[in-house]
């Protein structure tokens, strides 16, 4: 089998303070692929397109390439000649020790994961989401703990501590976004008179798999426009001029709201209290966007927003235009803040697709962003929690669990996710799922609130066009639904005419329904998802909510199934001839490595060899019924992310027409044999490659 060849780009960083302290991990319940460390910062600066990892660094949908964030991180400011950063503009992102990169944690510190599901290895009571990264850190050294290494202009810290959680979930209304919150501790002995605290970042919205990441320079970086959101508290960034038409989406950083010496504050509420907003533009000529070189500068930035300038208007203008620009959220002040107190707050980093309007990209226009507000709202609602209408105070309707005190992070659940099992046949995808989903309640009535079940299939041909994202808007469709009958909610189709005569079990799991989708193409890919819905709550204004088709999503490729007689049914290739570009193949920057033909009519285990003419051996193939695609580039563009996801039919087997030395073959005529490894049969065939 051939190895992918990567290069590793080795970082200019302290591998010791690196390898003692520093720990990352990447959100994988949303859709959002956000790398959170455990010192501050977001995002990786796209070191995993660098060091060969693949690692995202906020990657939305995922699996789509769509990067949007090349690294961000809180800023705390007490005065002006004191901000601690977590993060700053630094062309290759974090670097232990480094300007701007001032919060640490002790030798050995990890950052913890949590779960509130139950099959999850890391649930516990305690969880606020399906994954939870926690960890805890501080501004208080001025050396790197565990090393010799001091970190640069930073001689004065404000001695905080900050313990930072960030949640992720599945749900349908909840998967574009991750929630951040921060519990900001004075461990000095001295009182500060108003204090600041912002989330600084610096948005790139591209598509790698159009554009590798860093390709031509600072050009990559410089293609995006910015803006803010008075009313949302929501800096947010666009792809204007870089991949477009691979690029529709936006992402945001919103303020959320903050509790305080036991007052609640946002700026609605608040007086006093405000959101600031501001931007800078690398070797910026303006005075406006001028880059903050000093402890003081950031200072102004955090404590004047763009936003509450009188020309306003005009400096929106500029932003949006194409440029690389780092900009600013934050709020303050928070007046009197002594030894001992906690200024506890949160922002959301939010994903949202463009709603297509006919206008362009740069248009950016209040229809375009219709979806991306809707998303900022679902994170201020699941910020809120109890205190459904933000205004801090917790009245006895709003007092769910009757603890008289105000519970954040509560969202309204859908059931459970089916567990399904997908089959491919030759020209049919047969779906199973279990009735888990049925006995789900939820935390907000306490009932079961199950109604039915929803089947959903993608275009053919969704994944050709550069990226393997799915628009569910766009391009996954609902082609099933069943529900509970005489009830008087939604059809009262039934279930009866998808449940099983006598249930189906596989590797231990019970399925009791099944549904058939018929007449696919044989070698293309199709996604399929089955989920649950409840019947919502008319009475309190809640629409039926249903589980995510990403939480159960399935790549599918049908063809030929495990062939037990070779003999009368010969193995083959197709497309055969091949032509260079074959429909199924899509476009990418990986072209010649991601070409696709498939060997069928396979027995369950055996070797594909490919020989020229004159019996030279070109590659070496095995497989088995483990085989999943990962053996080949095509796959990680345009397949699912895990590749355990892509599900074959048995007897069929891709091969990327590259030599097992990954080079490119030439046009002509080829051989190749199918060795069966359980009997020792050999049998062969040929294709021609006609480019």
């Amino acid at each position: 089998m051939k190895k992918i060849i990567v290069s590793f780009f080795i970082l200019g960083l302290s591998l010791s303070g690196w390898s003692q302290s520093f720990d990352e991990k990447v959100t994988s319940s949303s859709r959002v692929r956000l790398n959170v460390t455990n010192v501050g910062t977001f995002g990786n600066a796209f070191r995993g397109y660098r060091d060969g990892s693949g690692t995202p660094s906020c990657e939305y949908p995922a699996g789509s390439g769509i990067e949007h964030l090349f690294e961000s991180g809180i800023w705390i400011a007490a005065n002006p000649d004191q901000v601690s950063t977590a993060a700053y503009d630094a062309p290759s992102g974090y670097a232990t020790g480094g300007q701007g990169f001032e919060m640490t944690v002790p030798v050995g510190s990890v950052l913890n994961e949590k779960s509130t599901l139950f099959d999850s290895p890391n649930y516990a009571t305690n969880a606020i989401s399906q994954q939870d990264f926690i960890a805890d850190f501080t501004d208080s050294n001025v050396v790197v703990p565990g090393t010799n290494t001091p970190i640069s202009d930073h001689n004065d810290p404000l001695n905080i501590g900050v313990h930072m959680e960030a949640y992720n979930w599945n749900y349908a209304f909840s998967d574009f976004f991750v929630i951040v919150s921060f519990d900001i501790v004075n461990y000095s002995n001295r009182t500060y008179d108003s204090m600041y605290v912002g989330l600084w970042s610096n948005t790139v919205v591209r598509n790698v798999n159009v554009t590798p990441a860093g390709s031509g320079g600072s050009a990559f970086y410089s293609q995006g426009g910015n803006g803010y959101s008075d009313s949302l508290n929501m800096a947010y960034c666009w792809d204007v001029a870089g991949d477009v038409g691979f690029t529709e989406s936006y992402i945001g950083q919103k303020f959320l709201g903050a509790d305080y010496n036991g007052a609640f504050y946002n700026p609605q509420n608040t007086p006093g209290f405000n959101v600031h907003y501001n931007t800078w533009q690398f070797n910026s000529g303006s005075a406006t966007l001028a880059f903050p070189t000093s402890e003081n500068a950031r200072f102004q930035k955090m404590t004047r927003g763009l936003n509450y300038e009188q020309n306003w208007d005009q400096i929106q203008n500029d932003i949006s235009q194409p440029g690389n620009r780092s900009d600013l959220v934050s709020a303050g002040p928070f007046y009197n803040y002594q030894p001992g107190d906690t200024i506890s707050l949160a922002f959301a980093f939010i994903m949202g697709q463009k709603k297509e309007d006919g206008n362009p990209n740069s248009a950016n226009t209040l229809a375009q962003r219709e979806i991306f507000y809707r998303n900022a709202d679902w994170a201020q609602t699941a910020y809120l929690g109890e205190d459904a209408n933000g205004d801090g105070i917790l009245t006895p309707d709003e007092d769910l669990d009757g603890d008289n005190k105000i519970d954040r992070y509560i969202l309204p659940t859908p059931p459970d996710i089916p567990k399904t099992k997908v089959i491919a046949e030759g020209d049919s995808i047969q779906l199973y799922w279990g009735d888990n989903a049925e006995s789900s309640v939820d935390p907000i009535s306490l009932e079961q609130d199950f109604e039915g079940y929803r089947v959903y299939l993608s275009k053919l041909g969704f994944d050709v066009v550069g990226t393997s994202d799915l628009d569910f808007e766009e391009e996954l469709f609902k082609i099933a639904e069943y529900d509970l009958d005489d009830n008087g909610i939604a059809y009262d189709i039934g279930l009866n005419s998808v449940r099983l005569e006598e249930p189906y079990t596989f590797e231990g799991e019970t399925y009791y329904y099944k549904y058939t989708i018929n007449d696919v193409q044989p070698g293309w890919q199709y996604a399929v998802a089955v989920t649950s819905f409840d019947r919502g709550e008319p009475e309190n204004n809640l629409e039926s909510l249903e589980s995510s088709p990403a939480s159960n999503l399935k790549r599918v490729f049908t063809g030929t199934p495990v062939n037990d007689d070779p003999d009368s049914e010969e193995p083959f290739a197709y497309p055969n001839p091949y032509y260079s570009g074959a429909a199924w193949e899509g476009t990418s920057n990986f072209q010649e490595e991601s070409r696709k033909m498939y060997f069928a009519n396979l027995p369950a285990e055996c070797v594909i060899r490919v020989f020229t003419p004159a019996g030279d051996l070109i590659d070496e193939i095995r497989h088995d019924q483990d085989y999943n695609g990962s053996d080949i580039r095509w796959f990680q563009t345009f397949g699912a992310e895990d590749p355990d996801e892509n599900v074959f039919s048995g007897g069929i087997h891709a091969w990327d027409l590259l030599s097992q030395n990954n080079q490119i073959i030439s046009r002509g005529l080829y051989l190749f044999t199918v060795e069966d490894l359980g009997t020792g049969k050999i049998h062969k065939g040929k294709f021609m490659v006609i480019k």
